[in-house]
Formats: C-alpha cells, structure tokens, sequence
C-alpha cells in the first residue's frame, strides 16, 4: 500500500499562524499610520520588514529549526511594537500564546501520528494485508 508522506501537524499550525501574523502587521501598520505615531518612512520600512519575516518564517517551519527560531523571535518583536501602537502588547501577546500553543500541539499530534503508524505497520507485518495473512 502507498503512503501519501506525512505532513507535520506542528509545521502546518505554525505556518499558518505566521502567515496571518504577517496580515496583522499590515493592520497594525495601518493604525499606526491613522493615527500619525511613527513617520511614513520608518512605518513602511518596519511593517515590511516584520511582514516578509513572518512569510519568511513561515515557509522556513517546513525546512527545519530556522523557521521556528524566526518564528520565535517574530513572536518577541511584535510584542515590542507595543511600544509604537500601544494595543500591540495585548495583540502581540495572544499571538506569542497561540505560538506556544502551535508548538506544543501540533508536536503532540505529530508524536502521536507517529506511534499510529508504528503501530499500523506492526499489525501488519503480524497479521498480513488483505487476502495473504500469515497461517493461510
């Protein structure tokens, strides 16, 4: 039987929650610009700058650690733009959770994926598949 390759639980969360972290810059930047806070250029360099880290990141969580390391410290500095949009040290923080949460979930799915499909292949090697089992 073909096996489609398994997709991590952990990679999937965590990509997807950097890549809606990347639209929060965006609306983060969007306030930030209402209500006058930074100037223009330093607005538009930095909002693009935490958004191409976050797509970034976010498609270096299925490549290795280097993502989850960008990841994480993605996670820190948005919760230091606090400091320019004050609403952003709440917002940061909910995201900085859900992140631990993305972790520590899908990494719990991914372990259990794991000792199904150890358990999976041990049924058949000892009952066999389909129509060959053993004794028969």
């Amino acid at each position: 039987m073909s096996r489609r390759p398994r997709r991590s639980a952990r990679a999937l969360f965590t990509a997807t929650l950097l890549l809606s972290e990347a639209l929060v810059v965006l609306f983060a930047g969007l306030v930030a610009y209402g209500l006058r806070l930074v100037p223009v250029p330093a607005l538009l360099g930095g909002g693009a700058a935490l958004a191409v880290w976050a797509v970034v990141a976010g498609a270096l969580v299925r490549r290795g650690t280097v993502g989850y390391v960008l990841g994480s410290l993605l996670q820190l500095a948005l919760i230091a733009t606090g400091f320019v949009v004050p609403m952003m040290f709440g917002i940061g923080g909910v995201f900085a959770v859900l992140w631990l949460v993305s972790l520590r979930v899908g990494g719990q799915i991914d372990a259990e994926r794991v000792e199904r499909e150890d358990a999976e292949r041990e049924y058949e090697r000892l009952h066999g598949t389909g129509g060959d089992a053993p004794g028969r």
